[in-house]
Formats: C-alpha cells, sequence, structure tokens
C-alpha cells in the first residue's frame, strides 16, 4: 500500500480529492471544450496501460462520473498534475 505524505497529498491547486471527471479533464485542458476535455482525458487514459490497469484495480468503471481520491492520486502519478 503505497502511503502519500502530506506534501505529495496537496501541491498547489489541485490537492489529492474527489473530482467531477469534467472538472478533471478542464485542468488538463482549460482551452477546448468540456466535451472535447473529457473526449481527450479518457483517451489519455485508455492509452497509457499501467494507469488503466490502475485504475481499473482501484474498482473504476468507464461510465463512473467521479474519480474517487485514490483514482485521482493515480492520475496524478502516472500524467501529473494539470
Amino acid at each position: 500500500m503505497n502511503v502519500m505524505n502530506e506534501e505529495e497529498t496537496y501541491m498547489g491547486e489541485w490537492p489529492v480529492k474527489p473530482y467531477y471527471k469534467r472538472d478533471l479533464a478542464m485542468g488538463y485542458a482549460p482551452d477546448i471544450t468540456p466535451v472535447a476535455a473529457l473526449n481527450r482525458l479518457s483517451a489519455w487514459i485508455h492509452h497509457h496501460k499501467p494507469l488503466y490497469q490502475a485504475l481499473l484495480d482501484s474498482g473504476y468503471a468507464d461510465r463512473q462520473r467521479i474519480f474517487n481520491s485514490v483514482q485521482v492520486g493515480l492520475i496524478f502519478h502516472y500524467l501529473g498534475r494539470p
């Protein structure tokens, strides 16, 4: 089990906490429409096999609307923070 210290949990404007998919997607692509940002984030997740597998192992389902804290931590680990 990977335990993050407080500094890793909160960095700048993007703390590790639950986010709506749309909000997180817009963080990574603020200059495009929300639908396009969601599609882009989804493509990144599906093309990054280790990230996608880690998300599946955490209980992720493609149709869920909110990433939980564990899933957000995984996304930040593999993709970096927005």
